[in-house]
C-alpha cells in the first residue's frame, strides 16, 4: 500500500526504507571484509604474493574513501535537488554495482582490478543513500520521535557492519561470487520500493555546486587516505612505508588541499561545507565524538578479527579455512549487545535527553577495551563474549543519541549537507583505523616478531639463513596472514625446498595449526596492548566530547525547522 506523504503512516514507510538502505550498505563494507580469503582463491590470486598487498588494501580502503569523499558533495545536492531523488538514484546505482561485482569474468590481477572499480562504483551509490537516508527520516519525523527513528536507523548502519561478518563467511563458504549476490534481490525490491513509497518532505535549498570546494575537498581527503593505505605498507628497509617520500607527500598535499577548502568554504557564496555549524557546540563536538568512536569501533573490528582467525581458532583445532566463518559466528555478542542497546538508547534519549546516553556509552566501550586489554591471547570465551557483548551495548548507547543531538541542531534547510558531513566523518574514521591501528600493530609485532619467528623456525630444523630471511621479512605479511587465516609458513618453506628435507614430524608442526599462532601470539599481544590502549584513550575523549552540548542534549531543531517537521509527522 503506498502512503501519501501526509498520512500519518508515511513517517514508518520512510523509516523502514531507509533502514534497509543503510542496511545493504553497510553489510557491503563488511562482508566483503571476511570473504577476502575466499575471493582472491575464487579469481586466482594469491593475497601474500609481493605486491599484491595492494589490491587487498584498496578492496577494503577503495570504498571507504570514494565513500568519505563523495558524502558530503551528494547531501549537498540532496539539499539542492531533492534528497529523496538522490537517495533512490544511489539505490540503483548500488544494485547495478553489485550485479557487476558478481560477474567478474577475469582472473589474477585483472580480477582483481574489476572488484575495486566496480567497489568503487558501488560506493558512489551507497554514498547517495548514506548521505540523504538521515534527513529523510529528520524531516519525516517530529522531534519527539527522531531518536527513536535514528536509533533503529544508526543501528541498521552499524549491525549491517558486524552482520555482514556472519553473512560472509556462510556465503564464503558455498560461493565467493555469492557474497554479491545476495545484494541483488535485496537492492531491487528496495530500489523500485524507494521510487514508489518515498515523497521529497524537505525544503530544497536551489543554488550552484560548490565546484573549488568539491575539488580541493576530493583530492585532499582522496590524498590523505591513498598516503595512509600505503603508508601501511613496507618500504625499503622499514617495516611501513611512512618514510616512503611519496607517503609523506601525499600526506603533506591532502592536508595542503583541506586547508585550501577551509579558506575557500569561507569565502564562496555557497559552500558545500557549512563550516558555520561547526559554531554549534552540539554539532561540532557530536561529529568529533562520531569520528573518534568510528575510528576506535573500526580497529576494534579489524583486530578481533586478527585475534580470532590468525590465532585463537587454530589453536583450538579449527582449520584455517574455516576461521573466517566461525570469527563471525564468536563475533555474535558484540552484533546482539548493539542490536539491544541501540533502539533502547535511541528511545530513552527522546525522554532524558542525549548526552547521559553518548557519554555512558562511549565509557562503557573504553571500559571495554581495558577489559580485552587484559585477557591473555588464549583466552577463556565467556569473558571474550563478556567484553565484545559489553563493547556492543556501549556502541548502541552511544550511536543513536550521538545521531539525534547532532542532527537535530541543524536548520531543515541543511540537513543534506549536515548528513553528509556525518557521514564524512563516520567513513573517514573507518579509514583511519585501518592506517593507525595496522600501523601500530606493524610497529608492535617488529619489536619481537623478527627474532621470534627466526628462533621458532631454527627449533624445528629449518637452516639459519633461511630462518633469518623468513623473520626479517616485513611483519605485514604476517598480520594479513592473520587476518585472512592464512597459516603462511607452507608457502614460506616451500619454494626454498626446505620441507623436503625436514623429518615428516617437523613438517606437520610447521605447516599444522598450532605452530604459527603460538609463535605470533607473543609479539601480537603486545602489538595488541598498544592498539586497545589508544582506543580506550580514543573512547574517554569521545565520552568528553560528548559533554559538550547546548542545553539538555535533546537534539531540539533549531527553530526554522520545527513547524514543518511538525506538521509532516505529527501523529504516531
Amino acid at each position: 500500500m503506498r502512503f501519501d506523504r501526509d498520512h500519518p503512516r508515511y513517517k514508518w514507510v520512510a523509516l523502514s526504507n531507509t533502514t534497509l538502505g543503510m542496511l545493504l550498505a553497510t553489510v557491503n563494507s563488511s562482508i566483503v571484509i571476511i570473504s577476502l580469503p575466499a575471493i582472491f582463491n575464487g579469481i586466482h590470486l594469491d593475497p601474500l604474493a609481493p605486491g599484491n598487498v595492494s589490491y587487498l588494501l584498496w578492496m577494503l580502503m577503495g570504498f571507504l574513501l570514494v565513500s568519505a569523499v563523495l558524502v558530503v558533495a551528494l547531501g549537498r545536492l540532496g539539499d539542492m535537488y531533492g534528497r529523496v531523488k538522490l537517495y533512490n538514484l544511489g539505490f540503483m546505482i548500488f544494485t547495478l554495482a553489485s550485479i557487476a561485482l558478481s560477474l567478474d569474468p577475469l582472473r589474477g590481477g585483472g580480477g582483481a582490478l574489476w572488484l575495486i572499480g566496480w567497489r568503487v562504483v558501488q560506493a558512489v551509490g551507497g554514498s547517495m543513500v548514506f548521505a540523504n537516508s538521515t534527513a529523510i527520516l529528520i524531516d519525516a519525523f517530529p522531534a519527539r520521535q527522531r531518536g527513536m527513528a535514528l536509533g533503529i536507523n544508526q543501528v541498521a548502519a552499524i549491525a549491517g557492519s558486524f552482520i555482514g561478518l556472519v553473512l560472509g563467511g556462510v556465503l564464503a563458504e558455498w560461493d565467493w561470487r555469492a557474497v554479491f549476490w545476495v545484494s541483488v534481490p535485496i537492492g531491487l525490491v528496495g530500489t523500485v520500493w524507494s521510487y514508489l513509497s518515498l515523497h521529497e518532505l524537505g525544503a530544497r535549498q536551489p543554488g550552484r555546486l560548490d565546484w573549488p570546494g568539491n575539488v580541493t575537498f576530493a583530492l585532499g581527503l582522496s590524498a590523505l587516505l591513498a598516503a595512509i593505505t600505503y603508508g601501511i605498507q613496507p618500504y625499503g628497509g622499514h617495516s611501513t612505508g611512512w618514510t616512503n617520500p611519496w607517503v609523506v607527500a601525499g600526506l603533506a598535499g591532502g592536508v595542503a588541499l583541506l586547508v585550501a577548502f577551509v579558506v575557500i568554504e569561507t569565502r564562496v557564496p555557497e559552500p558545500m561545507f557549512h563550516l558555520g555549524l561547526f559554531r554549534d557546540r552540539t554539532f561540532a563536538f557530536g561529529n568529533l565524538a562520531g569520528l573518534l568512536a568510528s575510528i576506535s569501533r573500526g580497529g576494534m573490528q579489524f583486530m578481533l578479527i586478527i585475534w580470532l582467525q590468525g590465532i585463537w581458532l587454530p589453536l583450538h583445532g579449527y582449520d584455517y579455512a574455516a576461521t573466517p566463518l566461525w570469527a563471525g559466528i564468536y563475533l555474535l555478542p558484540l552484533t546482539v549487545g548493539f542490536l539491544v542497546a541501540g533502539p533502547v538508547s535511541g528511545w530513552l534519549s527522546d525522554r532524558f535527553g542525549a548526552r547521559p546516553f553518548a557519554v555512558g556509552g562511549a565509557l562503557v566501550v573504553a571500559a571495554s577495551f581495558v577489559g580485552l586489554v587484559l585477557l591473555p591471547v588464549d583466552f577463556p570465551y565467556w569473558v571474550f563474549a563478556a567484553l565484545v557483548a559489553l563493547s556492543g551495548i556501549g556502541s548502541g548507547l552511544f550511536s543513536s543519541p550521538n545521531a539525534s543531538a547532532v542532527m537535530g541542531s541543524v536548520p531543515a534547510g541543511q540537513r543534506g549537507a549536515a548528513a553528509g558531513m556525518r557521514g564524512t566523518f563516520f567513513n573517514s574514521g573507518s579509514a583511519l583505523s585501518i592506517g593507525i591501528f595496522f600501523s601500530l600493530m606493524v610497529i608492535g609485532l617488529a619489536a619481537d616478531l623478527p627474532h621470534t619467528l627466526t628462533a621458532g623456525l631454527e627449533q624445528q630444523g629449518v637452516p639459519a639463513a633461511v630462518a633469518t630471511r623468513i623473520g626479517g621479512l616485513p611483519p605485514v605479511g604476517s598480520l594479513f596472514a592473520a587476518f585472512l587465516g592464512y597459516n603462511p609458513l607452507g608457502s614460506l618453506l616451500g619454494p626454498s625446498g626446505v620441507l623436503a628435507h625436514l623429518p615428516a614430524g617437523n613438517v606437520a608442526t610447521l605447516t599444522g595449526k598450532q605452530f604459527f599462532p603460538n609463535l605470533i601470539s607473543g609479539p601480537f599481544h603486545h602489538g595488541l596492548v598498544v592498539v586497545f590502549v589508544a582506543a580506550a584513550i580514543m573512547s574517554v575523549v569521545t565520552a568528553a566530547a560528548s559533554v559538550f552540548d547546548n542545553g539538555s542534549g535533546r537534539g531540539q531543531p533549531a527553530p526554522a525547522a520545527a513547524p514543518r517537521a511538525e506538521r509532516v509527522g505529527a501523529a504516531s
